[in-house]
């Protein structure tokens, strides 16, 4: 008896790894939602759950359409032998469509992420929402996107999506920390091509309205671009190095040989990539470089608002968020979508224990009709409220201006940083030293120039130096730019224990 049933075990599970559906997908250009887990996981290491669920629904064809497993792939396993949750949507089932029973898998593996304290990870490549079962499956949207909410905070949650995810669906990249698309095969979009037609008359292809490269550079919906799925992978595997299980412990310190005998000064002076010229331009990235162990530096979002720079780094080993202004765009002002990627970006690293520390080289905030219009306000308010709201060490670094707006974000004491270093030629102040003498000395313009407005530039400079910031207390270093990385490794390991009280309150407002 025993026998038949496993016999019966044996064909169910064959039924799953269909080589014909597995061969659709090849096709397509795309793996198959085993080979994923696959490639993915550890060798030998994935626990399959719920391998057996059907759909319970029978109506307009769904009897001919029951598949063990629903369209979903569920289970947990290791990376680089530390426990992961995952489900990876099989596009070969009724077009990975989310029914009830497919919904109830995710909700189920979403919550053993949870109440276990590990990472979870979606691989995205469906349909949409099953239209045979109705309000089940937009129920069952619901339940996720629930669970999603509830796990915000708790445990790293990405979506690798591999394929489509249109409507409703589109919400669960929405939703998770951190989502990687691949080139040629993702696109997600709430109303589809053939809708945007009927409706606007505007004709658009899949991937003008919601391919990997719009979601990437445009919308910023999308924080990785690959253009294959193990590349895509292998990524994943290298953002889960830098961060914790869950919200309850530390981030994974590798101090390796490279970050102990790596110190600046060896070969790197930061003056050899600042231009003399204060106006000119210069690539941060290359800082970052010399700042931080060697190669450690993994960028998020790489290609969206372009002015800012975020992204992981580890300084003697401790994983740590870097933000910092990009001089080569926009001369790093602050704007509507850097905001965002800012605040976005600040909030992720302080749920999970992640110091943070900004490189600051900024004009303000960008002005124009367009960004007063399009909300600055409320956007720019959002980095404002992210660091104030953050209990992580914060530690920021002046290297050549801050002004306005960009001072209060990014270096204030007043607004909660635990530390502010300036370089020696740093300038602090409301505005530049040009644009105050045109306000303050209006009247004696009108009538004195050349050397007179000369000489109020200069006065202005030292009136907005580092060192009279330092001397009000607004400063606490002021350093050589080689002593930027031993200073800044002194300050974070002093800074690791800190504890802040937190205000008793059910949760606060962030600006939208």
């Amino acid at each position: 008896m025993m026998e038949k049933e496993i016999e019966k075990l044996k064909q169910l599970t064959e039924k799953t790894k269909d080589k014909e559906l597995v061969e659709k997908q090849h096709q397509k250009g795309k793996l198959s939602a085993r080979e994923r887990i696959e490639l993915l996981l550890d060798p030998d290491t994935f626990q399959e759950l719920d391998p057996f669920v059907e759909s319970r629904v029978s109506e307009l064809g769904m009897d001919a359409k029951k598949f063990p497993g629903d369209g979903v792939v569920s289970g947990f396993g290791q990376i680089q032998r530390r426990k992961v949750f995952v489900y990876a949507q099989d596009f070969s089932v009724i077009g990975g469509s989310l029914g009830e029973q497919h919904a109830k898998k995710i909700v189920k593996v979403y919550q053993m992420a949870r109440k276990t304290g590990c990472p979870i990870i979606g691989i995205l490549d469906s349909g949409g929402a099953r239209i045979q079962e109705g309000i089940l499956s937009l129920e069952g949207y619901g339940e996720i996107f629930r669970e999603q909410v509830k796990a915000s905070g708790v445990i790293p949650q990405i979506v690798v999506l591999l394929g489509p995810s249109a409507g409703g669906a589109a919400y669960c990249p929405g939703l998770a920390d951190f989502v990687f698309m691949a080139e040629g095969i993702s696109y997600m979009f709430i109303t589809g091509p053939e809708v945007i037609k009927k409706v606007t008359k505007e004709e658009v292809t899949f991937e003008e309205l919601g391919g990997a490269k719009v979601q990437h550079e445009i919308s910023g919906c999308c924080h990785f671009v690959f253009s294959s799925e193990p590349d895509c992978f292998l990524a994943v595997k290298k953002l889960l190095s830098y961060l914790p299980q869950n919200n309850l412990e530390d981030p994974p310190k590798q101090k390796g040989v490279l970050s102990t005998i790596f110190e600046m000064g060896e070969g790197f002076n930061p003056l050899d990539i600042l231009p003399e010229e204060e106006n000119k331009s210069y690539n941060v990235k290359d800082l970052i470089a010399g700042i931080f162990d060697k190669n450690s530096f993994f960028e998020i979002q790489e290609n969206f608002a372009q002015n800012v720079v975020c992204g992981f780094a580890r300084l003697n080993g401790w994983v740590v968020g870097v933000v910092a202004n990009q001089p080569k765009f926009l001369a790093g002002v602050l704007d509507i979508n850097s905001s965002d990627k800012i605040a976005r970006f600040v909030r992720f690293c302080d749920c999970f224990n992640i110091p943070l520390i900004t490189l600051v080289d900024c004009p303000g905030y960008l002005p124009g009709k367009d960004q007063e219009h399009g909300g600055i306000i409320r956007h720019g308010a959002k980095v404002l409220y992210a660091f104030a709201e953050a209990s992580v060490p914060k530690i920021s670094v002046i290297l050549r201006k801050a002004f306005g707006g960009a001072y209060i974000a990014l270096c204030s004491t007043g607004l909660g940083f635990d530390k502010t270093i300036a370089w020696p030629g740093a300038k602090i102040g409301v505005l530049g030293p040009e644009e105050a003498v045109r306000i303050i000395f209006k009247r004696e313009l009108e009538t004195q120039k050349g050397d007179f407005e000369k000489k109020m530039i200069e006065f202005l400079k030292e009136k907005i130096s580092a060192f009279e910031a330092a001397k009000l207390g607004k400063i606490d270093l002021i350093i050589h730019p080689k002593e930027t990385r031993k200073v800044l490794i002194n300050l974070l390991e002093a800074l690791l224990r800190k504890r802040e009280e937190k205000v008793p309150r059910k949760h606060g407002n962030i600006p939208l």
